[in-house]
């Protein structure tokens, strides 16, 4: 475990987790707590209370009770050296018992650092900060939309699967936006969770944060001069984050969905959808995974209509978690072809995304040419439009301008000439977004 900075002061809008003024309020046993304290005093060399509170994230008061009881247990001892550097703070070291008792934690859990979250404690903040409050206004979608071209009927089906913090299937041809979508719901939630680093259930520790996942919020600084501090404004056990957001593709597993058991370190990592607890779990490309559609969302039937998680531990016991999560499904097929009427039923909104008519897919066209800096030319677009789309039954997708343009622009800079439209790299940019359909010898 690394030491972890200060966290960022508290969002308005979001409970913050309330910090613990004695022992009990952390909610750990006792034996518990002083195990955590002695294997990082064994395995990260700490020995003043100050330190051992910052990386177990805990109160200095409450850090001195636990080094103090561990004391009287003859686990700990004073060196009788004062820090002039720390303000002239006591050292502490493990005895020859200490030692003993770390490595037996040790070869129990080598989990140590910050003091986790008791499962029912988590459950609390979960409701504090739960993502079906949010209420999103169709301006903050519009705005965290407002690189893409949609029709206003889309925003109309959006707004409200996304209020109501239900799951949504998006389908459609490919190539026309459902990822950015999916993507611009993420940037609407715009404000802040709280994360906890571990959680505890029945003596077993299981990691949450990851930094992969988790957009830690920028660490504020106390100002020495001010009265107020803000670090002890809520439990530091969690971190400040942006809402997660787990994006899974083709790469999606149903193992991927239960805890994670290191066999070396006897620790469990949280399972995906835990990590996106209070955030986004979007399914890409749902239909290109070895696990069929039907399979992934019957996996999800119970947390969607219940609104929490089975999981399993190694020994077989198995306990709910909170299931407070905003799944988004999108997929190139029907529904029809991937799901029975019964998982259909268990998806709370179905939104079909189409591809552009023509008039959008001329807008986003001249959109993207500014954006890129190729000049429009016309004899170009009416060569495009009359000639090339029609061997497709015009079917156009919201990809295809940024991929002919980009064409374009490569050309161009393969042949050492200024960036430009015509006809002719038109028919060379069109060439390689589609593949003809040939034998090929073998």
């Amino acid at each position: 475990m690394n030491m972890q900075a200060p966290n960022a002061t508290a969002p308005a809008g979001v409970q913050p987790p309330p910090p613990p003024r004695t022992m009990a309020d952390v909610g750990l046993t006792p034996v518990m707590m002083r195990d955590v304290l002695l294997k990082t005093m064994f395995r990260m060399n700490v020995d003043m209370v100050s330190d051992l509170a910052r990386i177990c994230c805990l109160p200095v008061p409450i850090m001195q009770e636990l080094v103090d009881l561990a004391r009287s247990q003859r686990l700990v001892e004073a060196t009788g050296t004062l820090h002039a550097t720390s303000g002239n703070e006591m050292g502490y070291q493990l005895t020859d018992a200490g030692k003993a008792r770390a490595l037996d934690a040790l070869a129990q859990s080598e989990y140590f650092g910050p003091m986790p979250i008791p499962l029912d404690m988590f459950r609390e903040q979960v409701k504090r900060q739960s993502i079906r409050d949010i209420r999103l206004t169709r301006q903050q979608l519009v705005g965290s939309m407002g690189h893409l071209i949609l029709p206003d009927s889309l925003l109309d089906h959006l707004g409200p699967a996304v209020t109501s913090g239900r799951s949504i299937l998006m389908y459609g041809p490919p190539g026309n936006g459902k990822s950015s979508i999916s993507n611009g719901i993420r940037d609407a939630m715009g404000d802040r969770i709280y994360v906890p680093r571990a959680i505890e259930y029945s003596g077993q520790i299981i990691t949450v944060y990851d930094p992969i996942v988790h957009s830690k919020a920028e660490a504020a600084v106390d100002d020495p001069n001010s009265l107020r501090r803000t670090s002890n404004r809520f439990d530091n056990r969690y971190v400040l984050c942006e809402r997660p957001t787990v994006i899974t593709g083709g790469e999606l597993s149903l193992d991927m969905l239960d805890l994670a058991y290191n066999p070396v370190a006897r620790t469990y990592q949280a399972s995906l959808q835990l990590k996106a607890t209070g955030g986004i779990f979007i399914i890409d490309d749902l239909g290109r995974q070895q696990e069929p559609p039907q399979a992934i969302v019957n996996r999800w039937i119970v947390p969607l209509e219940m609104g929490y998680d089975i999981l399993a531990l190694q020994s077989g016991e198995k306990f709910v978690v909170p299931f407070d999560t905003l799944v988004i499904f999108s997929t190139n097929f029907h529904p029809n072809e991937i799901f029975d009427g019964a998982a259909l039923r268990r998806i709370f909104f179905k939104i079909k995304i189409d591809g552009p008519n023509q008039e959008m897919f001329l807008k986003i066209f001249a959109m993207v040419a500014k954006k890129k800096k190729m000049p429009l030319n016309e004899a170009a677009l009416i060569h495009l439009l009359k000639v090339k789309y029609p061997t497709i039954q015009n079917n156009f997708a919201n990809y295809q301008p940024t991929f002919l343009i980009d064409q374009m622009i490569s050309i161009c800079e393969f042949e050492g000439i200024p960036y430009q439209m015509t006809p002719d790299l038109i028919d060379r940019a069109w060439a390689n977004m589609f593949v003809m359909e040939e034998k090929i010898a073998r």
